[in-house]
């Protein structure tokens, strides 16, 4: 009996069909947070260079949370390599204009001096980037400045209209194609939570912590050395609750809904607009200064933090809610993925083809509604795997049926991958899917072949701690890149490009008419 008979009669459609072509206009994108770092392994607390451009308008190169935490983002491309090559020419331009500082390899941070030592990020003068810098305040009011500068990987995906026509036709749908694709996108996503910690264990690459990071807090965490905190079988400490957590919000009873679009956008805007006591008591404008943007549960829709988040881009300062609810999902946005600090761009083509392949298999399968106790399932396998993924007795749960051990129940999503591998490996002599999968196959057999026992294989071989394994790969990372010169015509591509977005502030700033006051009252009036 097969595991997923509905993925089985939708992959039997495909194979049968000329669906490759539909499926072969499919785009990725990715974004990769990084640390610049001071030579002596602190956090920089240089400002965001010039030559890089400007962190408000740059459509390449920003910042996240602190001026030192730098994003980089590729557009949407047709294939892995192409994405892997733009990020890499990132890297390489970026090198060229920080001086002796380093890009951190890790997810985890570098060493940290306490709340204060974290820059927040700072946008310009305009409204616009004044709310940037105040929403980051407020998440430094409500949870501290230190969690906000763990770094990941982001992967965007999409499929093209073409399949979305063919696959509404054959699911004979009569909707417009803009609420079939929302619907399907967020059974992607519930799925996503549901199978999402397989991308735990097979690409968690943060076991280990720079006990700064903690900065004094009780851990559970055991102790490497006097520096760093570990725990063995861990795969992602980053996704654990040390890391990213919605505390407030499930202690304030809002639960963001994934069941529909509009049941999504319906529980986040009211989790924008409910009053929370404890951020209240912190104020908002105190004096002539801004705490925080309001004292709401989230004080903007991307202050929920979430495995993956269903993407519109915005039209100007259009709120996200209000791109979704006006032209439906296009995208989605995976954000579980570790840095990989053995990797100098710290991910790899070929885990970005199994990133692929999972997401199909998440969208092609069935996806019922989620309830309270499937929520919750899915957090305890989450932080389970999170904490101790590696562990060879760890059991995971699933709704109403028996905990399976996590190795069976990843062995037969796997093996429910290979025909997906068939289906995008269609006239490519190499077969670059199926190897995908393959090296997959081989780190669930053998844990120690997961980023994550690397990484602890590493620091025990070269007898260093977290911190300084980590600095040591950043080094070598950087002479990676600086070994390897960026092309003339692709510096001045970037150049230009810095140069433009520099120009784009100072025409926000120029043609700003309103007060802050007045700009955030209108922002958040928008229906």
């Amino acid at each position: 009996m097969t595991l997923y008979p509905i993925l089985d009669q939708r992959l039997t459609w495909l194979l049968a069909s000329d669906a490759r072509s539909p499926l072969g206009g499919r785009l990725l994108g990715l974004e990769r947070e990084a640390l610049r770092v001071a030579p002596d392994g602190y956090i920089s607390q240089v400002a965001h260079p010039e030559a890089l451009g400007s962190a408000l308008t740059h459509p390449y190169i920003t910042t996240d949370y602190s001026e030192a935490l730098l994003e980089f983002i590729t557009p949407p491309l047709p294939a892995a390599a192409r994405a892997l090559q733009f990020l890499d020419e990132i890297h390489r331009f970026v090198y060229r204009h920080i001086g002796d500082e380093l890009l951190w390899a890790a997810s985890m941070p570098c060493i940290l001096a306490g709340e204060t030592s974290i820059p927040i990020a700072d946008y310009g003068r305009s409204n616009l980037g004044r709310m940037k810098h105040v929403y980051r305040c407020g998440l430094a009011w409500r949870y501290g400045r230190i969690m906000q500068v763990i770094a990941g990987i982001h992967f965007n995906f999409s499929l093209p209209d073409e399949f979305w026509a063919a696959f509404q036709e054959q699911e004979g749908d009569r909707r417009p194609l803009q609420d079939f694709r929302s619907e399907a996108y967020f059974g992607l996503i519930r799925n996503l939570q549901r199978f999402g910690w397989l991308i735990l264990y097979l690409f968690g690459a943060s076991p280990a912590v720079c006990k700064s990071f903690l900065d004094g807090k009780a851990t559970t965490l055991l102790e490497y050395d006097e520096h760093t905190c570990y725990a063995p079988y861990a795969t992602s400490l980053r996704m654990s609750n040390i890391g990213y957590t919605n505390r407030t919000e499930k202690k304030s009873g809002v639960n963001v809904c994934y069941n529909s679009l509009e049941e999504y956008i319906a529980s986040l805007a009211q989790a924008t607009v409910t009053p929370w006591p404890p951020y209240q008591k912190i104020g908002v404008k105190v004096g002539d200064e801004y705490r925080q943007l309001n004292a709401n549960v989230l004080q903007i829709e991307n202050e929920y933090y979430t495995s993956m988040r269903p993407k519109q881009p915005p039209q100007g300062n259009e709120k996200p809610t209000l791109a979704l609810k006006r032209r439906g999902v296009r995208y989605v946005e995976l954000r579980s993925v570790d840095i990989n600090p053995l990797d100098p761009l710290g991910v790899n083509v070929i885990q970005l083809r199994f990133l692929e392949v999972f997401l199909l298999f998440c969208l092609l399968n069935e996806s019922p509604p989620l309830d309270a106790e499937e929520r919750r399932m899915i957090d305890d396998n989450q932080m389970a795997v999170a904490l101790s993924g590696r562990d060879p007795a760890l059991r995971l749960q699933r709704r109403r049926e028996p905990a399976l051990p996590l190795r069976d129940w990843a062995a037969g999503m796997l093996e429910s991958l290979q025909p997906i591998c068939e289906l995008l490996d269609r006239g490519e002599v190499d077969r670059p899917y199926a190897a995908a999968l393959t090296e997959q196959r081989a780190a669930l057999a053998d844990s120690e072949r997961t980023p994550s026992a690397r990484m602890l294989a590493e620091m025990r071989g070269s007898g260093e701690n977290f911190f300084r394994c980590a600095r040591r790969l950043s080094e070598d990372h950087r002479r990676f890149f600086e070994a390897r010169p960026l092309a003339s015509d692709r510096i001045r591509f970037f150049g230009e490009a810095a140069e433009r977005s520099l120009r784009a502030q100072q025409a926000i700033e120029a043609t700003d008419d309103r007060s802050f006051d007045e700009f955030l009252v209108d922002y958040f009036a928008q229906t």
